[in-house]
């Protein structure tokens, strides 16, 4: 099965939920920040992902989006990016040592 780059993003209300969420998509992540992440998921991956958040968050409270991102289109870089070594993925900003 063909793993695809998605964009898992979330906001969480309550800290204990947000980090078991983080943990859950650190798993499957090959870069990201605190709530996204870049994943690369085949379609089994993807819905496994989908049941674990939506066992993790309050569907009162807390937004999940799952996005594809479509190969096709240009990469785009702001302030200090560089142009990623893999055209199938974006990169914005540094990391600076010690965060």
């Amino acid at each position: 099965m063909a793993r695809k780059l998605f964009l898992v993003c979330y906001d969480i209300v309550d800290d204990r939920t947000r980090t078991r969420a983080l943990r859950l998509t650190r798993k499957y992540a090959s870069g990201g920040q605190k709530s996204v992440h870049e994943c690369w998921l085949n379609a089994s991956e993807t819905m496994r992902v989908l049941s674990e958040l939506d066992g993790v968050i309050d569907e009162n409270l807390d937004r999940v989006l799952v996005l594809r991102l479509d190969p096709r289109r240009e990469t785009i870089c702001l302030g200090t990016a560089a142009p990623p070594l893999d055209d199938c993925l974006m990169v914005i900003g540094h990391d600076h040592p010690g965060h």
